[in-house]
Parts: structure tokens; sequence; C-alpha cells
């Protein structure tokens, strides 16, 4: 095996080692509750976002609604997503990571009931909308969570490992939702999720905890033998002044929000929009379109997982030459999907396989870095400012204005708009090629004096 499928199998085959050997109490006890329950509350999150995309083809072939239309859908959950994000990532930096994340999942699965009732475009748009705002409470409460209980040694493969939870809610109700619409209707792929959602809110508020001191263990860092870096500012809640000086004044933090915004418009069309690309411009059923979606999300599980591996033991936690390559492999894989001829679904799926593997290593490297970039007491912050330029990207490209563009120049068109993104966002990552998180700089220094 090389190195870096040992590091594979020693991360994934360890994490789950632990669940069954650690002693209750203790800090791998808790740490991996943290892990499998982040995981599988995330991926909650995706039954009652990803719901739509699926039901999205036969909500517009019932009401007659065109791609421009259904667009504004996609747009202001775009808009609605990335503000929240922004809001959200300061308020649950000053909040219990435990409530703040099982409250929003809750809300979440509530609206996705109401969408099963609707039939008016105005209230599809303005209820998930609403829905964009309690789903922006998922992603700033986890990272809270990981960066709390997981240091910056180790961040990049733990994170991917928690990542994983977008795969697994995604393929999930790509895995039921065209079973579910075919037979009981697209209504339905709006109740079932919701229902099983809201059970697993209460599941998340048993398990989580916001911080290692909540349950009388030391900060992370004096676990991991990492004592020069342990600060006791860490129990204290973050400042507006600190927002500023930490996040706002990091040009690093800037870089990985124009990636961000680059790579989550082709990452937001493929959310929005597979469903129906591999319908019509393929002539697939739904059913084979969401195998082929659970396919691509398989790939970008094990994309994420290996790029955060490998920035961590290859690259020494430089994230920026992993999501350089990963969205120059994105562009490729994208120009080869639009270029092979409808008829052939296994070969689309194993293309999708490969845009999903690149797409999900730069997604996940981009939190991992900002992570790194910003203080520990920042990162819900950080996370949510980058995000809500991700968002505001998609917004644009990859709801209504996409839509748009499709119906007026075909899907060539379209796909070129996710091409040419990912080729700049690969720029913005290749500026922080360098980079990484000042525990490790400092860990080197030393070091590089001696020599």
């Amino acid at each position: 095996m090389t190195t870096v499928a040992k590091a594979i199998t020693r991360n994934v085959t360890g994490t789950v080692g632990k669940i069954f050997s650690a002693e209750k109490g203790s800090f791998t006890y808790w740490r991996t509750r943290m892990l499998y329950a982040t995981i599988i509350g995330y991926a909650a999150f995706y039954l009652v976002r990803q719901n739509l995309s699926m039901a999205m083809p036969a909500i517009g072939d019932e009401f007659g609604y065109t791609k421009l239309e259904i667009g504004w859908i996609a747009s202001i959950f775009s808009i609605s997503y990335g503000v929240g994000k922004l809001i959200n990532g300061y308020f649950s930096d000053r909040s219990d990571a435990r409530y703040f994340m099982s409250i929003g999942l809750f809300l979440s699965a509530i609206i996705s009931i109401f969408m099963g009732f609707g039939s008016s475009l105005i209230f599809f748009a303005l209820l998930w909308g609403l829905n964009g705002a309690f789903q922006s409470m998922g992603w700033p409460a986890c990272a809270r969570i990981i960066t709390h209980w997981f240091s910056p040694k180790e961040l990049g493969s733990k994170w991917a490992l928690w990542a994983s939870s977008h795969q697994i809610g995604a393929v999930a109700i790509f895995g039921i939702g065209g079973f579910v619409i075919e037979n009981f209707g697209w209504r339905y792929a709006f109740f079932i999720p919701a229902f099983i959602s809201m059970g697993l809110a209460f599941f998340l508020f048993n398990r989580l905890r916001d911080t290692p001191k909540e349950v009388g263990l030391p900060p992370v860092e004096e676990y991991k033998g990492d004592i020069d870096h342990v600060s006791n500012v860490y129990d204290e809640r973050i400042t507006l002044k600190e927002v500023l000086t930490t996040v706002m004044a990091n040009k690093l933090v800037w870089y990985m929000a124009f990636a961000n915004m680059c790579l989550y418009i082709p990452r937001m069309g493929i959310f929005f929009w597979a469903p129906t690309f591999l319908k019509e411009f393929k002539g697939v059923t739904l059913v084979i379109a969401g195998m082929q979606l659970v396919a691509f999300e398989i790939a970008c599980l094990v994309g994420g997982i290996i790029a955060g591996i490998v920035s961590d033991k290859v690259f020494d936690g430089r994230r920026g030459p992993v999501g350089t390559i990963c969205l120059i492999g994105l562009s490729i894989s994208l120009f080869v999907l639009l270029k092979v001829p409808g008829g052939s679904p296994f070969l689309d799926a194993g293309i999708l396989m490969v845009a999903g593997f690149f797409l999900n290593g730069s997604q996940v490297l981009n939190g991992v870095a900002v992570a790194d970039f910003a203080s520990k007491r920042a990162v819900g912050v950080a996370t949510g400012f980058t995000g809500s330029f991700a968002y505001a990207g998609s917004a644009i490209a990859s709801g209504a204005g996409f839509g748009k563009v499709v119906e007026v120049y075909g899907w060539e068109w379209g796909f070129t708009i996710f091409i040419l993104t990912s080729l700049i966002g690969a720029f913005f990552y290749a500026l922080t090629w360098n980079n990484r998180a000042r525990v490790l700089t400092d860990r080197d220094e030393p070091v590089k004096k001696v020599s």
C-alpha cells in the first residue's frame, strides 16, 4: 500500500475502533462522540435541503414552471443561506453549538413539511428562502465543535471525516428521492425526510457538547501535548473587534472567500440542476439520474477524505496545493462530461464520480484552510464569512441566472460557466500555496533556526 492509502486506512479504521473501545468520560470517548454526532447531524440537514433538487423536475412538469422560474427558488435559497451563514457564524461563536445546531435542524424540517403542501411559485420561493436561514445554522456550529475538539495537527483529516456528512445525506436523498417521487409523488420527498430529520434533531441535542470544558476536560491542545498553544481566551466569547481584526483584515481568509465563491458555483449548480440536466441532456429517467448522483456523492465522500489526509500527511498542513489541483481536475472532468454524448449512463456516472472526487476535495479543504488562517475563537465567523461569498456567487450563477442561460443558450453554455469558475477558484487557492496554520508554522520555526 502507498503511504497515502495507509494513512487513509489508519484514520478511518482508527476512528471506527475508538467508537467501541473508548472509556466513557475520556477525551477519546467524547471526541469520537462529537465526530459521529456531527456527521449524522449535518447529514440530516441535507435530507431537508437536497430533496428540492430531486423534486424540481416533477414540480416543473406539474405546474409548468420554466427553468428561470425554478431557478429563482434556488437563487433565493442561496441568498438567504449566504446571509444566514455570515450572521449565524457570528452568533454560533457566541452560543452553545449543541442548542444552535439542533434548533436549526428542527426548524428546517418544519419548513420541509410545509413545502410538501405548496403549489404556488411564490410560496415555494419564500418558504425555501426561510429554509436557507435555518440551514445556515448547521455549518458554523459544526465548525466550532470540530475545531474545539480536534487540534490543527489533525484538523485536515478529521474535518474531512466530518464533511463526509454532506455525501451521506445527499446519497440518502438521491437514493430514495427518485423512488419516492415515482411511486408516491413529489410531495413525499418533503414529508419523509422532514420527519426523519426531526428525530435526528433530538438525537443531536442528546449527543453534542459545545467544548471539552463543558464535560470537565482540558483544551484539546493540552490533550494533544501542544501546551504552547493552549489559551484561556478560548473560554470567552468572540468580540466584534476580534471579528474585524482576525477575519476581515486577513488576506488569506479573503483568498479562501473568493475561492469558495468560485467552487460553489459548480457545486450548487450540480446540487440544484444535475437531475434536470441528466434527464434532459443525457436522456435518462429520474431514477437513473438519482443513482448516477449517488455515485457522484460517494466519490465526493472519498475525495474529501483523501484531500484532507493528503494535505495533512503529504503537504504538512498546506491546503493550497491540494485545492488547486482539485479545481483544475474538476474543470477537466466537467468538460468531458459535457462532450460525451447521451446514451452512456455508466460512462456518465464514472465521469460524475471523477468530478465529485475533485469538487469535494476542494470544498472540504476550503473550510479547513479558513479554520487554519483564523483563530479558533473566530472559526464560526470566518467560515460564515467565506460561506456568504459562496452563496452570493451561486445565487447569481447557479440559480435564476443559470436557468436563464440554459433556456436561451443551452446546457453547453451553462457548463462553460462551471468550468471557468473552477479555474478561477484554482487561482485563488494557488495564492495560499505555502500557507498553513500558525500552530504548524511555529512548531517548525526552531528547526529552521538550527539549520
